[in-house]
């Protein structure tokens, strides 16, 4: 995504942590009409970082408690 890799930090998984999710969404579609807005990851991972930088105010006063 354009980043330099050094400002990865790698961390020790915690035991019993699953390697791998996979949903199947065929019953929410069915029942609800729900779809993924990206099927590409790599395009549903900028979208996702995107919101959050541009929503930062919203998503700390949620993570910290504050008004």
């Amino acid at each position: 995504m354009g980043k330099d890799e050094s400002s990865i930090e790698y961390v020790k998984d915690r035991p019993g942590h699953d390697r791998r999710y996979a949903i199947d969404w065929s019953k929410i579609h069915t029942e609800l009409g729900w779809s993924p807005a990206y099927s590409d990851l790599q395009k549903g991972l900028e979208k996702t970082i995107e919101w959050y930088t541009k929503n930062q105010d919203w998503w700390k006063r949620v993570k910290y408690g504050k008004k």
